[in-house]
């Protein structure tokens, strides 16, 4: 056999081998996802219209010199250099009022949202995982909750608790506002769960618990961020919507719901009296709904490449 000349071959360092690999930067799945977010003009938009939202709540009531409950100055007076926003029927001037509003508003938003998110995201990983009996009994369970109008349960919560601050509304709506997210959830774990990566886990002897909160629920999660998008501005408008019709946060507490419900007697007269407190709940719920949908596309695996 004829020996092959060595001085043909030439020796290379770490350096040249590095060479030979195509350079590209590594592209994880929330890297990509926020890549096309960012491309989504209008959910960017509705996010920084909403960090704004949340600054001016927080820091809104300490920009004057009033307090949301104090009167200050003569009734229903228009906007002007000292009452930025004008006065209400009680003399309490309305900028302090729409951002302390604005605060209660927020809180009952996110918070219902996080306690829905978390209950009926368990409980439809639960269901679809374990399958059978347990999920037939446990989507009954849900399907008789969705039928009870909330209206109704903030009605006896108030009266069996006798009282109606933010926590019995909280708990009032987010009693049956799970049951949405459950079915969803559900939905997403029973095609999951016929994976292999899950029946390597069964197989392996990874408990249940630990398959349904370490494998199955993350990989909901994209469904699950943009339940929450949508479901703040529901609890939003349903508190707004319980407050118009005097079931909501009472006074001397306000929200942006209260305001409208207060200013609606004055519309005619002093139309900016509403104006202000609906624009914010009008803002509020359209910067959220876009945000959902531009969540809702960079999130979808289906779209990545």
């Amino acid at each position: 056999m004829q020996s092959i000349d060595k001085s043909l071959f030439n020796k290379i360092s770490d350096d040249q081998k590095s060479s030979e690999f195509i350079a590209r930067p590594v592209v994880t799945y929330w890297s990509d996802a926020w890549r096309r977010f960012k491309k989504n003009k209008l959910a960017l938009i509705s996010l920084i219209i909403l960090i704004i939202l949340t600054v001016m709540v927080i820091i809104g009531p300490m920009l004057t010199p009033y307090e949301f409950n104090q009167m200050v100055g003569a009734k229903n007076q228009t906007p002007n250099a000292q009452f930025w926003f004008g006065t209400d029927n009680l003399g309490r001037d309305i900028f302090t009022r729409l951002w302390r509003g604005g605060r209660v508003s927020i809180i009952i938003g996110i918070a219902g949202a996080l306690i829905s998110t978390v209950i009926g995201s368990v409980y439809g990983a639960i269901s679809a995982y374990f399958g059978g009996k347990v999920d037939t009994i446990m989507m009954r369970i849900v399907e008789i909750l969705i039928s009870i109008p909330y209206i109704l349960i903030v009605i006896i919560l108030r009266l069996a608790l006798g009282t109606s601050g933010i926590g019995t509304l909280i708990l009032a709506m987010t009693i049956t506002g799970w049951c949405g997210l459950a079915r969803l959830v559900r939905g997403q774990i029973l095609s999951l769960k016929e994976y292999d990566y899950i029946k390597a886990a069964q197989v392996l002897g990874v408990s249940n618990k630990d398959i349904v909160l370490k494998h199955l629920l993350p990989n909901t999660l994209n469904v699950i961020l943009v339940s929450i998008s949508f479901d703040v501005p529901g609890y939003i408008f349903s508190e707004a919507f319980l407050s118009y019709l005097s079931l909501g946060v009472q006074p001397p507490e306000t929200s942006w719901g209260a305001m409208v419900s207060a200013a609606q007697s004055y519309f005619q007269f002093y139309p900016y009296q509403l104006l202000f407190p609906a624009l914010m709940i009008a803002l509020t719920m359209l910067s959220f709904t876009l945000l959902g949908d531009g969540l809702r596309d960079a999130l979808d695996p289906n779209l990545r490449r």
